[in-house]
């Protein structure tokens, strides 16, 4: 690998407590509690009526006029991405086909790209119920008539809506973003991972500038129904939904689901001087791995998957884990799984675990999936750009079994040269980044 550097020059997001970085910062510091009772649709039936919805908006402000007919065929999932996008892009004052259309263009096309890491994203159940009742036969689902029948009363584009590559190929004709284009299908490690590997384009000269993240919407009935089945879901909290989500608590009883959009603008770092950018922090490290429990639902007990992916970024920043000074984990507010996180945490850190400081996010917005390890990288970033980390929300009684240091106090001042951020999947990936303070 080469010895390019890579610089994290932009920021966006969409989350249940802010639309746009700057709402969203102001709202994480102040503690605001983004999860409630589901709106979007009537969950009085499930185990859990709970979830983090993030704001609708009309999209028109956020794609130029000639990409606004492609706004019919956006999922929600897709809408989030492309807003992050543009946030984090003209976060990074970049100039693009998609900011300004015809101003002077601050990219070289060709060597810029998007990796967006996606779940699986469901379909929207009015849209698709209607078609259903037309492959029904003596009160019978038939393929049969699915086939002939029911498909064909849906748009003939009905499908781009829902292809997970959709995020960054809208991102791209936006944006006219030229270079290396993926999109990463891995569920919560998603973002991660798809950050993980436009950081190693950058590195090995395969472009200047990637704009990487993730997007996901959990706040759909089937996304709903599966956590209630998996017994991963909050239940006891529907009166008290803004105490629900309880990352590390002795009392936590499983997560909210969510919804949002984490973006980043990644270049090399003399693309970055050039041009004049701001820089927030240096992506120093990245390393993923996989969980090897058989059983899909929990992670092996001690989490060995997250060691080995927390091992490999901080091997890859050339650091050893007492240079870490905070730790986003994933925090998932499932006991198994918080319980075994917290054994890869000791693992990794040993006696350093004391001293390392712990944010976990999810009581704030739940968990946004795909998202949510890209809205821990920003939440890294900015307490690492403003020499402060926030309270970690919905955890008064951290369980005195995972020995962690939470961070439980206001707002804190805290010297901060290296952060990491970790998270895992239901599916096994894992996935790890080491961001430090730019040096010159």
């Amino acid at each position: 690998m080469s010895n390019r550097r890579v610089v994290i020059t932009g920021m966006g997001t969409v989350n249940p407590i802010g639309l746009g970085l700057e709402e969203y910062r102001q709202n994480l510091f102040d503690g605001t509690v983004g999860v409630d009772n589901i709106q979007s649709f009537d969950a009085s039936k499930f185990p859990s009526q709970i979830a983090g919805e993030s704001a609708r908006v009309k999209m028109n402000k956020y794609v130029p006029k000639s990409h606004r007919k492609a706004t019919k065929l956006m999922s929600r999932d897709i809408e989030m991405a492309v807003i992050a996008a543009d946030d984090a892009i003209r976060g990074a004052k970049l100039v693009t086909k998609g900011t300004d259309p015809e101003g002077d263009i601050s990219i070289e096309p060709t060597r810029s790209g998007v990796n967006v890491g996606a779940g699986l994203i469901s379909c929207d159940l009015v849209e698709l119920g209607g078609s259903t009742v037309h492959a029904t036969e003596n009160n019978q689902f038939s393929y049969t008539k699915w086939g002939n029948e029911g498909m064909a009363t849906l748009t003939p584009l009905w499908l781009l809506k829902y292809l997970p590559n959709m995020l960054s190929c809208h991102i791209s004709i936006i944006h006219d973003l030229q270079g290396p284009s993926n999109a990463i299908t891995c569920a919560d490690a998603s973002g991660l991972l798809a950050i993980g590997e436009a950081y190693n384009l950058i590195k090995n000269d395969k472009a200047d500038l990637m704009v990487a993240g993730g997007s996901e919407s959990k706040v759909n009935g089937v996304k709903l129904t599966r956590q209630c089945f998996q017994k991963t879901a909050s239940t006891n909290y529907n009166d008290r939904p803004k105490e629900a989500c309880r990352p590390f608590d002795r009392d936590a009883d499983g997560t909210a689901v969510a919804e949002g959009s984490g973006v980043i603008v990644l270049e090399e770092l003399e693309h970055a001087q050039k041009r004049g950018a701001d820089i927030y922090a240096e992506l120093t490290g990245f390393g993923g791995s996989y969980n090897f429990s058989k059983d899909y639902v929990t992670p092996e007990a001690d989490c060995r998957g997250v060691s080995i992916a927390l091992e490999k970024a901080i091997s890859n920043a050339k650091l050893t884990p007492n240079d870490i000074n905070t730790l986003i984990p994933h925090g998932l507010a499932v006991a198994t799984h918080d319980a075994a996180e917290a054994k890869a945490i000791h693992h990794v850190f040993k006696d350093h675990t004391a001293d390392l400081k712990i944010f976990a996010s999810k009581g704030q917005t739940g968990n946004c999936g795909a998202a949510a390890p890209t809205i821990d990288l920003i939440n890294a970033l900015l307490f690492l750009k403003e020499g402060k980390i926030a309270k970690t929300i919905n955890c008064p009684n951290p369980n005195p079994d995972y020995g962690l240091n939470i961070n439980q106090q206001a707002t804190t001042e805290i010297s901060i040269d290296h952060a990491a951020t970790c998270c895992y999947t239901f599916g096994g990936q894992t996935a790890a980044v080491v961001i430090s303070k730019y040096q010159g």
